[in-house]
């Protein structure tokens, strides 16, 4: 199956020059395993870092409004070959749905293979998990096969690892309910970081009005973020698309941190309509694959639950998510290194720390992450809206993000660019390198604010972020005035911006000078961000 690949917007007026090095780039990239430069056409507004980026982007800074306008419109061009894109997809997806019905007449051919068939119990109290693991085998052996869990039932399934590749065509249909055990301490030691775990996939779909439930209660309560006398590091996700585990970028936990569901080194993998709950920390996470798409996906969590991010994203290309709620205590999705055109629209966030990328460059580590598009979302009382978040001495860059069509209510940091981020029990030191971010485009944002600080651009002073747009952004507080503070940002704002953006820069080079914008005279400490 030749999964369609999703095109950016690109700007007009970047030169030959300009292109080649951006397609040099790309595959240097793809050489890494990530993705080819045939198959994604990045945003052409200045591939590189340098700093004679802003003049592809705004003539130099000298130019006036109207100019500033036509090249937005310019960038934005390719929104109705997106639409395009998004329905054809759509009705691709509702050819196939008769999938869901597999026992319908268009599923003739499908051949069930029922984990009760195998063992299984379904009382919530006796260990279903070799049931499952030889149903799986079976299933996985066959073509057309569907590997069934019924509904009306609770299934306690152990820490397990579902092995591809598989067959042609094979559906995982959740009807019922599969539990995690409650206690860390039964944990299997011989799998200490994943619950249910997928790997090498190709063309499955997940399906069903189940329900994956973490049983993540006892998890929280041992995170010493919650427990501050208990440090041991640790990391848990709750579905996860990976193949091998990623470093932590949470900072440090406490006890075992294990990932729910893991679907690893995937490619065409379909999940809808499933039901994620009380993950021990993260609920879904998609990891090195490529071509996943995730819709009417649904994730709960207490606002109060640890790193329990909705659906994590990391070494992955051609990811879409659509038409999902999520509410947890942590990101309602988050997009971490080497992933590149993600595309997220219909998205009901909250409670919960907002839509992220990053954190990114921990460690002093690299970081690349570019062709982001979040179209359409609600956020709901989170405490940060749309954000970028770095930590200090890492390099790489972020670059073609947008984020529009946004709804605001009550969010306590609206837009936010973090180049500062530590998420650590202790202060994080100065240091000069950072992650660059650039080319990042916010439009249409609207709503309230629940602090003062509607905007913050708090990049670094020596890598600063440029090619930052504000295009048509009215964000307001209830009781009081929104403001909008900048640390080394360059960009310019385009239509009715709300609370005003003067600080946005329009030359770099006053950054290394001691003339910084925004609210200088304020100690970093005030806006410098922490998560613990």
């Amino acid at each position: 199956m030749k999964v369609g690949v999703m095109r950016l917007p690109s700007l007009q007026l970047v030169s030959l020059m300009l292109v080649a090095a951006v397609l040099a780039a790309a595959e240097g990239v793809s050489a890494g395993g990530f993705v080819a430069p045939d198959e994604v056409e990045l945003w052409r507004g200045g591939g590189g870092e340098e700093e004679d980026d802003i003049g592809v982007w705004e003539g130099g800074g000298g130019n006036d409004v109207v100019e500033e306008e036509e090249e937005v419109e310019a960038w934005g061009r390719g929104d109705g070959e997106e639409d395009e894109e998004w329905e054809e997809w759509e009705e691709e997806e509702e050819e196939k749905d008769f999938s869901m019905n597999w026992r319908s007449s268009q599923g003739r051919g499908r051949m069930p293979v029922n984990v009760e068939t195998f063992g299984a119990v379904g009382d919530g109290v006796t260990d279903d998990t070799q049931a499952f693991l030889d149903a799986w085998n079976k299933s996985c052996s066959l073509s057309n096969a569907v590997f069934l869990v019924p509904s009306g039932r609770r299934y306690l399934v152990r820490a397990v690892r579902f092995r591809g590749p598989c067959q042609d065509n094979l559906i995982i249909q959740i009807g019922g309910t599969i539990v995690a055990p409650e206690e860390p301490k039964d944990w299997d030691p011989k799998n200490p970081k994943t619950w249910l775990y997928f790997s090498k996939l190709s063309g499955v779909r997940f399906q069903g009005d189940g329900v994956i439930d973490g049983s993540g209660s006892k998890w929280w309560a041992s995170s010493c973020k919650i427990n501050k006398t208990n440090v041991r590091p640790i990391r848990s996700l709750s579905l996860t698309v990976s193949s091998t585990m990623q470093r932590s970028s949470y900072g440090r936990s406490c006890g075992w941190v294990v990932q729910a569901l893991t679907i690893d080194s995937s490619i065409g993998v379909r999940v809808k309509r499933l039901r994620l709950q009380n993950s021990q920390q993260i609920h879904f996470t998609v990891s090195r694959s490529d071509a996943v798409r995730v819709s009417e996906m649904q994730v709960l969590a207490p606002r109060d639950s640890p790193n329990t991010d909705g659906i994590h994203i990391s070494e992955s290309t051609n990811v879409v998510i659509q038409r999902s709620k999520i509410q947890t205590g942590d990101d309602c999705i988050s997009i971490v290194n080497a992933s590149a055109n993600i595309k997220m629209k219909n998205i009901d966030c909250g409670p919960g720390h907002g839509i992220s990328i990053g954190s990114l460059g921990k460690d002093n580590s690299t970081a690349v992450v570019t062709g982001i598009v979040l179209d359409t979302a609600v956020l709901r009382e989170t405490t940060n809206g749309v954000r970028i978040k770095t930590w200090q001495g890492g390099s790489g860059f972020v670059r073609s993000v947008r984020f529009q069509n946004v709804r605001m209510l009550n969010v306590e940091n609206p837009i936010i660019i973090d180049q500062f981020y530590c998420d650590s029990p202790t202060t994080c030191k100065n240091q000069t390198s950072a992650v660059k971010v650039s080319q990042v485009l916010y439009r249409n944002i609207s709503g309230t604010s629940k602090t003062p600080r509607a905007m913050k651009f708090a990049c670094s002073d020596t890598v600063p972020c440029n090619n930052i747009v504000l295009h048509n952004v009215n964000l307001r507080v209830e009781n009081g005035t929104a403001v909008t503070f900048c640390n080394c940002a360059m960009g310019f704002d385009v239509g009715v911006v709300q609370p005003a953006a003067d600080c946005l820069k329009s030359d770099s080079s006053r950054c290394s000078d001691g003339t910084k914008g925004g609210s200088q005279d304020e100690d970093r400490t005030s806006w410098v961000h922490t998560e613990l």
